[in-house]
């Protein structure tokens, strides 16, 4: 019943699955891998990052490190900003008194908050500030939520700074 030749197909059976698992591993691991091309060089690299708040000396130093509002503000590019505020037009509309979903932003830059007439205001936003400037509008268009929680405003922010500062500028610009 065992002889021979039995012993050696379940030999060579057992030797080519193993010979196909490996295969497999090496096939899996040079697709996926994530790490340095030398495995032993000990500088393993994550695959991606979460960034926690309050988490000192990560975050805190690379915001730190880019240009102030004021710097962006002085070499804001208007046309840019007309074509960021492609993002905006289907809530807000920019003539004077034309309210849409949201209120019209024509002169919004240093009108007071919550002051449009005939619009419906959500959240806070008075109690979060008085008028907008171009930091209160900085920080709006960067994180509505967070800025004035409650608000209905649905867009989830622009996180380029170079991108808020030319739309800011364009804004600024409507009412000249």
């Amino acid at each position: 019943m065992f002889d021979t030749m039995t012993m050696t197909k379940v030999l060579g059976a057992f030797c080519g699955a193993l010979l196909i698992y490996l295969l497999g591993a090496w096939a899996a691991e040079t697709i996926y891998h994530t790490g340095p091309s030398g495995h032993g060089d000990g500088h393993a690299q994550q695959a991606y990052v979460i960034e926690v708040e309050g988490e000192e000396g990560h975050g805190a130093a690379e915001e730190e490190a880019g240009p102030t509002l004021e710097e962006l503000l002085a070499s804001a590019d208007v046309a840019k900003g007309a074509k960021a505020f492609s993002k905006c037009k289907a809530c807000h509309k920019i003539e004077d008194g034309a309210n849409a979903t949201g209120p019209h932003l024509y002169g919004v830059v240093g009108r007071a908050v919550g002051s449009v007439d005939g619009f419906g205001y959500s959240g806070n936003l008075v109690a979060v500030a008085d008028t907008w400037s171009p930091e209160n509008l900085d920080a709006f268009i960067e994180n509505p939520k967070g800025f004035a929680p409650g608000t209905k405003m649905s867009f989830s922010g622009m996180k380029k700074a170079s991108d808020r500062a030319n739309l800011i500028a364009y804004l600024d610009s409507l009412d000249d």
